[in-house]
């Protein structure tokens, strides 16, 4: 008998090591990870630079809280602010914490100009978070049953949808923020079209609301460029990043600029782990690694090299409805509902994949990944759906 609680549906395999985009479970077994622990592992596993700043960090000093310097912290907060834009950043534990800190953010900040009930537009097909308010934000209505009642303060609107943000402007006085993805990955690797960001960003600016991103997913390279907006040129008032940031170690951020600078001072918020000196010399290295080895531009390439691999062998295939995405964010749409895909590629294949909102295999592979790990990867895939 199991003494863990059956929150997850685990899959008939228990691993022990992992190098680079493979892992070994218990029997020796090799697989391919086209997952990354769900966009967590960008530069692969154990990466010998993390592993080493972990060790000489854990050997050095590894907590003290946040009433003090903490001088790791420091250098992470000037080196993401350095590579977005942004000007303040708080850190937290998950990306699930980040969005708290960005809600929380979003209210006050609507409070400080005499809004009551300040509301914040998210979308359809969102994931934010598990947390009450980052679940309520969450646009997937099965993920939120049961755990009624729900936060107010949330207007939900269609993803890629400018005239239903628009509409809700005209009526509702109450909007501070609007919470997004600028793609969309557990609703199923959903890229918006050409000028949809830029056109939030000018709604935000001609209201006065905040433009809050959330790059827990997309951010830290995964797209081809640092942060998945930047493909548009715009820069946010709020973002989020968790997952590749510490490639593994927990932590995650609440970045901020224009007029959300200043909207949290002390007493407002705080974490007893967050930004502590282990989870940012993790965060440092993987910086280091990311533009070292320019990896933004190869996932940038690969990306695209697997999009044409994978349209080119699948465009006869009548289950296949859409192959989108961008750098190493990649979903492929099916015309139905495949979760038996996972194990199949798991036990068939020694591939880790994962199929998102029912009927998109999604990929997130590491952003080390070789074109011959590529195409082992498309290559298993591909069997995959031809099983269909």
């Amino acid at each position: 008998m199991s003494h863990i609680m059956p929150t997850y549906g685990r899959l008939p395999v228990s691993f022990t090591k992992g190098e680079g985009v493979y892992l070994w479970d218990t029997e020796g077994q090799q697989y391919l990870d086209a997952l990354s622990g769900i966009a967590v592992c960008n530069i692969g596993h154990t990466h010998p630079r993390v592993v080493d700043a972990i060790c000489q960090q854990a050997g050095t000093l590894m907590h003290t809280s946040n009433l003090y310097g903490i001088e790791q912290q420091e250098a992470l907060a000037d080196r993401l602010a350095e590579k977005s834009g942004m000007e303040h950043i708080f850190f937290s534990n998950s990306g699930a914490e980040a969005n708290e800190a960005a809600i929380k953010l979003a209210r006050k900040y609507g409070h400080s100009k005499g809004i009551k009930t300040p509301t914040i537009i998210v979308m359809e097909s969102s994931f934010h978070g598990r947390t009450m308010a980052t679940l309520t934000a969450t646009g997937n209505r099965k993920a939120q049953v049961g755990f009624e009642p729900l936060v107010s303060g949330f207007v939900r609107v269609p993803y890629n949808d400018i005239e239903a943000i628009q509409n809700v402007a005209k009526n509702n006085k109450d909007i501070v923020a609007i919470l997004v993805e600028p793609v969309q990955g557990e609703g199923g690797v959903r890229v918006p079209t050409m000028g949809y960001l830029e056109s939030l960003r000018e709604i935000c600016d001609n209201n006065e609301w905040l433009l809050m991103v959330d790059e827990v997913q997309s951010g830290i390279g995964r797209t081809g460029k640092w942060f998945a907006h930047q493909h548009c040129g715009i820069k946010p008032d709020v973002m989020t990043l968790a997952k590749g940031l510490g490639n593994g170690m927990p932590i995650g951020a609440c970045l901020v600029a224009g007029p959300a600078v200043g909207v949290l001072v002390a007493g407002n918020h705080g974490s007893t782990f967050g930004g502590g000196p282990l989870a940012c010399a993790a965060a440092n290295a993987v910086l280091d690694v990311i533009k070292e080895g320019e990896l933004c531009k190869q996932a940038a390439e690969l990306g695209l090299y697997i999009l044409d691999q994978f349209k080119a062998r699948l465009a006869d295939n009548t289950h296949v409805k859409d192959i989108r995405g961008k750098g190493l964010m990649i979903g492929i749409e099916l015309d139905q509902d495949a979760p038996h895909l996972v194990r199949a590629a798991l036990e068939e294949h020694k591939l880790l994949i994962n199929v998102t909102a029912g009927n998109v295999i999604r990929l997130l592979p590491p952003m080390i990944m070789t074109h011959a790990q590529a195409d082992q990867m498309i290559d298993g895939v591909c069997a995959l759906i031809e099983t269909l």
